[in-house]
Parts: C-alpha cells; sequence; structure tokens
C-alpha cells in the first residue's frame, strides 16, 4: 500500500464523472500509484478454467455474442474480451497479427482488469459503475496503460445481478477516439442479447413478459409460472419494480391474487400490466393472453388501477 496520491489537476481535468469517480478511487481508496506496471501473470490453466466453470451456462449464451461483435470491430483493429463479474477475462475474440501485442497488454484470457488491480480501464471501471464506460488512452490511471483505448459495459445473469463485463480495446487506438461512441452502442446491444437470452433460457418454462424496450444495458423482462407468480426478473425489471437486489428466491409476488409481502405490489402489477398492453399495442384480449389471465380479469385489474392514480 501507498500513501494517499495526490491527482495533479491537469491529469484529472476534463474526465467524464465515472472516471473522476474512478480516479479518486485510485488515490483514495486503493492508494495505487500511476507509475506502478500493472502485473504481467495471467491465471495459470486450471484457475482460468475454475473461472470459466463459475460463469456457467452464460460462457456458451455469450460465445455467438462474441463472434458477431468481432465481425464488427475487427476492422477498426479492435479485440473482443468477455470478463467475469470480478474482471478477469476469461474469452477472447481478435485477429491473428495481434496476438503478440495483446499478449504484452494483457487482452487476453487470465488477465485480471479489476478496477482495484488495474486502476482506472473499461473492464474493470464499468463493473464497478454497473454503467458503460470509455477510457481512451491518457484517461487509464496507470500509465503504463496510456497507449490503450478500450469500452466496456457490464451485462447481467438471469437472477439480475452482474455477471460479467464485454470490453472492445485497441493496442492501435485513433487517437481522437471518434469511435467510442458506436463501439459503445454495439457493446450494449450485445449486452441486451445475451441478458435476453440466457433469461429466457433460465426461464423456459414459463411465460415471459417484456416491460417495455428500457434504456440501459439490461432489459425489463419478467418470468410468469402458471398461477401468474412472478418468479424471476431481470436487473431492469427489478429497477422498475422496487425490487432492489434480492435474490432470485425472494422476488416472486402474485398476479392472480393480492401478494403477501410483495413490495410496492400495485406498482410492481401496473408496470408488468403496462408491460404486457404495450408488447399488444395497447390491446386487451392479446396482453391478456400474454398474462394468463381472462380478458375480464384484466379489465377489472386496470379499472382498479386506474382508481389508484
Amino acid at each position: 500500500m501507498h500513501d494517499v496520491i495526490t491527482i495533479p489537476e491537469e491529469r484529472f481535468a476534463g474526465l467524464k464523472p465515472p472516471l473522476r469517480a474512478s480516479w479518486s478511487r485510485c488515490a483514495g481508496d486503493y492508494r495505487m500509484d500511476p507509475a506502478h506496471q500493472v502485473g504481467a501473470d495471467l491465471l495459470c490453466g486450471a484457475e482460468l478454467r475454475q473461472a470459466c466453470s463459475r460463469m456457467g451456462a452464460l460462457m456458451k449464451t455469450a460465445d455467438p455474442e462474441l463472434d458477431r461483435l468481432h465481425g464488427i470491430v475487427s476492422t477498426l483493429e479492435y479485440t473482443v474480451l468477455l470478463s467475469d463479474a470480478e474482471g478477469v477475462v476469461v474469452s477472447r475474440r481478435g485477429d491473428g497479427p495481434f496476438e503478440k501485442g495483446c499478449r504484452r497488454w494483457h487482452l487476453w484470457p487470465g488477465a485480471r482488469w479489476g478496477e482495484g488491480e488495474a486502476g482506472t480501464n473499461g473492464i474493470g471501471t464499468c463493473l464497478v459503475e454497473g454503467a458503460p464506460v470509455t477510457v481512451h488512452m491518457e484517461q487509464h490511471w496507470r500509465l503504463g496503460l496510456r497507449y490503450l483505448a478500450c469500452t466496456a459495459v457490464p451485462f447481467f445473469g438471469p437472477d439480475g445481478r452482474v455477471a460479467g463485463a464485454l470490453d472492445a480495446s485497441s493496442i492501435r487506438p485513433d487517437p481522437t477516439g471518434r469511435v467510442a461512441v458506436m463501439m459503445e452502442a454495439v457493446l450494449i446491444d450485445a449486452a441486451r442479447r445475451i441478458e435476453r437470452r440466457s433469461f429466457i433460457e433460465a426461464f423456459s418454462a414459463h411465460s415471459i413478459v417484456l416491460l417495455g424496450e428500457g434504456d440501459g444495458v439490461s432489459l425489463p423482462m419478467v418470468a410468469l409460472d402458471d398461477a401468474k407468480v412472478v418468479v424471476g426478473a431481470t436487473h431492469a425489471a427489478r429497477v422498475k419494480l422496487g425490487l432492489g437486489d434480492r435474490p432470485g428466491g425472494d422476488v416472486c409476488f402474485d398476479l392472480g391474487a393480492r401478494g403477501m409481502g410483495a413490495p410496492d405490489f400495485m406498482e410492481a402489477e401496473r408496470a408488468v400490466i403496462e408491460g404486457a398492453l404495450a408488447m399488444a399495442g395497447g390491446k386487451v384480449s392479446p396482453a391478456a393472453r400474454l398474462l394468463g389471465v381472462s380478458r375480464s380479469t384484466l379489465h377489472r385489474k386496470i379499472k382498479a388501477l386506474r382508481e389508484q392514480v
């Protein structure tokens, strides 16, 4: 550990809020010397296999998205990385001519990019912030990483928790950083596709309701069982329904009767019904079929919700 680091104002100026927050953590919480080199050691084979195993089915779910991302960004000389929730790279897609450079810069399976180890960087900082992050060249906390550019977004598992990060990094970045907006957009789309596929697979025996499109890296989706009980919810749905960080087993609330112990039940029920109506173009009969209730029951619930306004 080092003494608290003083950030030179000329380096701190101009950073976006997520990067300012990260630099403050590096200086104050981690007491990280920016001149210190990032550790060169990768996880050994056994450790990497354990990290991949902990990712479970998400590894297989993410594979086609990594291939698709590589097809999009490889022409810009970017490498695609998949990390776990701790910032350990578990998979990579890149072109042969850049392999030597990528290994040198730790853009490789087994590399540890947690913010507490590597300082401000795409993977580690997006995992801490829970939001998309671009770190361009001199915006890295570690001086030794100032030749890299990276954009990363977190993605969520079917339990609503952060499962890892998707990253696009370059060892030959455009000094202007103009491609960052495009990189962020394609990574957000991939993160949502991974979450959607993993949620549908995890709740394949249940009815899935999309509560609108959402505007972040997570899609607001819930899973209903035959009794109209919500048994699963994505991260965005938990935020929308006020469920917080409750584990999957505590998600349940009943759409067929007044749920016992349900958090903000009326608001939760309203959000589910509004989501079904949105999917059905405002038509009650298709929305009722989505929810698995009769048309008259849905009409009754809509009337009751309106009376609560």
